[in-house]
């Protein structure tokens, strides 16, 4: 990382640092928070199919920078990790069965004519 002259940190530096500090302080659930506060502040002033177009956008850089096969790579791959996923959850069950639940029957009481 590249330091400037006088020993000071780079700006990008001082921003990880300062995000850090700031990860530590508030936790995890802070970022979400204000990620929903800026998601819906969009949504307001440019209203929600404006995520459509920003997301075409983005799905035509991306392609124009890797190709449309990237996205079938993609694809594919978290397809295999959610059969991975899939596989360990059968494997981990078939190792620990759960015990059998027992039905209980309970009478049913029968309302009184009058």
């Amino acid at each position: 990382m590249a330091r400037r002259s006088g020993g000071g940190m780079t700006v990008a530096e001082a921003g990880r640092m300062g995000g850090r500090l700031v990860s530590e302080k508030y936790g995890p659930d802070f970022y979400e928070k204000i990620g929903k506060k800026g998601g819906s502040s969009t949504a307001t002033k440019y209203g929600p199919e404006f995520f459509g177009r920003i997301g075409k956008k983005g799905g035509k850089a991306v392609t124009a920078k890797y190709g449309p096969a990237h996205f079938e790579r993609i694809g594919r791959k978290g397809g295999q990790k959610v059969a991975d996923l899939i596989e360990r959850a059968k494997a981990m069950e078939a190792e620990s069965p759960r015990p059998a639940v027992k039905a209980v029957e309970e009478p049913i009481e029968e309302e009184a004519s009058h």
